[in-house]
């Protein structure tokens, strides 16, 4: 896929342009956001992502369409799961309820400039060494095997302040409380940093942790930078109103983590295999490619859509038959 600089120009700042639409209008004046508002910005943010895919088609290639949209699709699953922890930073410390958009919104700023970063970084290796999907795929497979491990563990989950906050905390001074939306603040002519502006360095480098994952399971289905971008591009957007919307609903999804677990463990599996199809690591099979099958990404598309629909159902049902299954993550927020 032949992307031109001006493309890539083009599409960042189209993004800017539709995040700097929602800070101006939802955060134009602070409010606790509703359901119905963020049903709305969540369909808007699908729809957007809809035509893109449809205008890669129109413009490129089925193929590469299909391989945004599987992408989009599995990056927005995982960014779900991401939520649960979102909530747990928001309990944890006391954020307003009607400043909660704007530190999701600076958040996942940070992250998607991070993530760009993880990007560039993973298409420069893939490019040049074949041979990383085979660590790309075997870390699929332990991230999805740890994760069906947790989705298991009964103990209530607690937020741990990471490196990144810890250095936060120990160069800045931080105030006990929230000063309106404030990130900075001066009292007796001494600058601190307050509450706002931790919690958004928490959302951003937790979210930054969750890209080891994900990224390199984008990768293994599509090799396009583009499109990797984008995807997550679009799935970090709509993400900040998908919290408000899921609300409750995400403690009832009470089989998710074993869903993406899946998801996680077969593109592994996908990656191990186009990997092998390609070998020329010398001590493999004398450096001569494997003749073993691989995974289309129409098959992939639909084990995916598969597995997160069996696994919503699932766990609807499951919670209607039996109603303490739902988790209690942010019951008290």
């Amino acid at each position: 896929m032949n992307v031109p600089a001006w493309m890539w120009i083009a599409t960042i700042a189209g993004l800017l342009v539709l995040l700097a639409v929602d800070l101006v209008i939802v955060d134009r004046k602070p409010h606790e956001v509703t359901i119905g508002e963020a049903a709305r910005w969540v369909t808007f943010y699908v729809a957007m992502a809809g035509l893109f895919g449809l205008g890669i088609w129109y413009f490129s290639d089925g193929k590469y369409a299909t391989e945004f949209f599987a992408g989009y699709i599995t990056e927005y699953s995982l960014s779900v799961d991401n939520l649960f922890i979102f909530l747990i930073i928001m309990t944890t410390f006391k954020v307003p309820a009607i400043h909660q958009h704007k530190v999701l919104l600076i958040g996942i700023l940070l992250a998607l400039v991070m993530r760009g970063i993880f990007i560039a970084a993973g298409a420069a290796l893939i490019s040049k060494f074949s041979w990383v999907f085979f660590i790309f795929g075997a870390f699929l497979i332990y991230t999805g095997w740890q994760l069906a491990r947790e989705s298991h563990d009964d103990e209530e989950e607690e937020f741990k302040e990471n490196l990144m906050l810890r250095v936060v905390r120990k160069v800045f001074p931080v105030t006990p409380d929230f000063h309106d939306a404030k990130s900075f603040i001066k009292i007796d002519g001494k600058r601190f940093v307050t509450p706002m502006f931790i919690v958004m360095v928490a959302i951003g480098s937790t979210d930054l942790l969750f890209a080891l994952d994900s990224i390199p399971a984008i990768f293994g289905l599509t090799k396009e930078p583009f499109l990797v971008f984008t995807a997550n591009a679009f799935a970090l957007m709509g993400l900040r109103q998908l919290y408000f919307l899921l609300g409750g609903l995400l403690s009832k999804l009470v089989y998710l983590s074993i869903g993406l677990s899946v998801i996680l463990g077969f593109i592994g599996v996908k990656l191990i295999l186009e990997a092998l199809h390609t070998n020329n690591l010398p001590f493999l099979n004398g450096g001569e490619p494997f003749h073993v099958p691989t995974i289309g990404i129409e098959v992939s598309l639909s084990v995916i859509v598969g597995v997160l629909a069996i696994t919503t159902i699932a766990s609807l049902l499951k919670v209607k038959r039996d109603p303490e299954a739902a988790k209690q993550v942010g019951a008290n927020n």
